[in-house]
């Protein structure tokens, strides 16, 4: 099978750890292991989110005396992708996968228009207190919103259209090399009315891009990995269970939070949905048995 693979970015940067080289590293090991055997048996896609990565340098960026204006969104998402690529690349071929492995920074079209430029609603960066978090909002003119006990910068989170790469990324995937693209749900970008293409201030949600790039790549199933074993019915309550396989009424049905398994879960519906697929979610090390139906939570068209 074609198998796209969307990492989250706490799978590669969990919350509360130092966001330092050796530690993403350790982590993107760990994720080239998992990702390795499913490799061997399947054509394989990789996507990633880099909402931690492209936090920090931001940070960086505002912080940095030297400069005039902060680095945008856009070129630090370009820089997340190759960074995070180029880990991604080495360790799976490190992992023993066989074919090509390539990193391909891809642009994201969005709307202009997409309502989110005026509701941002993706989380990056690191967590803080409530006061910390607007004392570094007041400073460098962010918006920020609650994320479980603990706050964090929300940016705009446009909708993806169409990735400006996808005939190069087809070419590639008819040649067998095994593909990084996508990172961070691409390099958001505008269009104008002759095609010319320009940045703009947003993080586009990976696992959306991640559904769009299946769909165009003709990929047979959806996978995204996170940190979290399986969708929670009811999460945050006493009564939470987890979903082991829905459909689309079902998934459509749930009740879930906007700025983590909601989007997810949309992903796999809107991927579902246009191509009659399968998706799924669950944990990184569980990739092999989410895969075969054995862990993590299935998402088929029907009943």
């Amino acid at each position: 099978m074609r198998v796209l693979v969307a990492l989250g970015g706490n799978a590669l940067l969990e919350r509360g750890e130092a966001p330092d080289e050796a530690v993403q590293r350790r982590h993107v090991r760990r994720a080239a292991a998992a990702l390795a055997p499913l490799a061997a048996a399947h054509q394989l896609v990789v996507s990633h989110g880099n909402g931690p990565q492209v936090g920090v340098l931001a940070l960086e960026s505002v912080r940095d005396p030297s400069l005039h204006h902060p680095y945008p969104l856009d070129a630090l998402g370009a820089a997340t992708q190759g960074m995070i690529g180029y880990w991604l690349a080495q360790e799976l071929a490190n992992a023993g996968v066989r074919a090509p492995v390539l990193a391909v920074v891809t642009q994201t079209v969005v709307d202009a228009d997409d309502p989110a430029f005026g509701a941002p609603s993706k989380f990056i960066g690191e967590s803080y207190d409530r006061a910390a978090a607007e004392s570094l909002a007041a400073a460098h003119g962010w918006r920020i919103a609650p994320d479980g006990d603990r706050w964090r910068r929300v940016v705009p989170s446009p909708r993806p259209l169409r990735i400006v790469e996808e005939g190069c990324l087809r070419a590639l995937v008819a040649g067998g090399a095994v593909l990084v693209c996508g990172g961070g749900g691409g390099v958001p970008v505008v269009a104008d009315g002759r095609g010319a293409t320009r940045g703009v201030e947003a993080v586009v949600d990976k696992d959306m891009t991640a559904a769009l790039l299946a769909q165009r790549l003709g990929a047979d199933r959806l996978l995204l990995l996170t940190d979290v074993p399986a969708v929670m019915r009811d999460f945050g309550t006493p009564a939470a269970s987890e979903v082991r396989r829905m459909d689309l009424a079902e998934a459509g049905a749930l009740s879930l939070p906007a700025g983590s398994m909601g989007p997810k879960v949309e992903a796999c519906r809107e991927f579902v949905l246009r191509t009659g697929g399968v998706a799924a979610i669950g944990a990184l090390g569980d990739a092999a048995a989410i895969l075969d139906g054995r862990a993590g939570t299935t998402v088929v068209p029907g009943p």
